[in-house]
C-alpha cells in the first residue's frame, strides 16, 4: 500500500525528532500519504502505525480530529465552509446553504462530477472576515457574500472547462 519512495519521504520527516519521539512525525507522515493518494484510509493509517511505532487507533484519532485529513475521496476542490459561532452569526450557515443549493449536493458530499466537496469546519482564525473559508486546504477566501461564493464556483468550473 504505502511505497517505498514514501517510506523514504517518512524517514524525512522522522529525521528532525530525537529518535524516541518519531511519533511526532504522524501529521507530517499523514499530509505524505493524503498528498499522494488524495485521502487517508484505515489501511495507511495501520501502516503509519506501524512505521511510527504507535498504536493504530492514536494515528486514527489525528486524522479524525483535523478536518484537513480527508477520510474517504473527496472532489479536486475541497470547500470547507466555517460555521464556528462568529461566522454563523455573520452568515457562515447562509453561505454554507448557498453552496448547497448552487451545487446540488448537501454538505458532507461531493458532486457527480467529481469537482466540489463541501465541508463544515471549525474556526478558521479569521472571524473578523467572515463568513469564511478555506479551499483545498491552503486557500483562505474571506467576506463570502452569495455573488463572492458564485464567482468562485464559476471561475473554478470554467477553468475545468478550459
Amino acid at each position: 500500500m504505502i511505497s517505498e519512495t514514501t517510506k523514504a519521504r517518512f524517514a524525512k520527516e522522522v529525521a528532525k525528532y530525537p529518535a524516541e519521539q518519531k511519533q511526532s512525525a504522524v501529521m507530517a507522515c499523514l499530509a505524505i500519504v493524503q498528498q499522494e493518494q488524495g485521502f487517508v484510509s484505515t489501511d495507511s493509517e495501520a501502516e503509519i502505525a506501524s512505521y511510527l511505532g504507535m498504536p493504530a487507533m492514536a494515528v486514527h484519532e489525528v486524522t479524525t480530529f483535523y478536518n484537513m485529513y480527508n477520510q474517504r475521496p473527496v472532489g479536486k476542490y475541497k470547500l470547507n465552509v466555517c460555521t464556528n459561532l462568529p461566522c454563523q452569526l455573520r452568515d457562515g450557515s447562509k453561505a454554507l446553504k448557498h453552496l448547497e443549493q448552487k451545487l446540488g449536493i448537501a454538505m458532507g458530499q461531493t458532486t457527480a462530477d467529481g469537482l466540489f466537496t463541501l465541508q463544515q469546519s471549525e474556526c478558521l482564525g479569521a472571524c473578523a472576515d467572515s463568513p469564511v473559508m478555506l479551499v483545498n486546504d491552503r486557500t483562505m477566501c474571506s467576506f463570502m457574500s452569495n455573488d463572492k461564493l458564485d464567482q468562485l464556483i464559476d471561475g473554478l468550473k470554467k477553468a475545468e472547462a478550459q
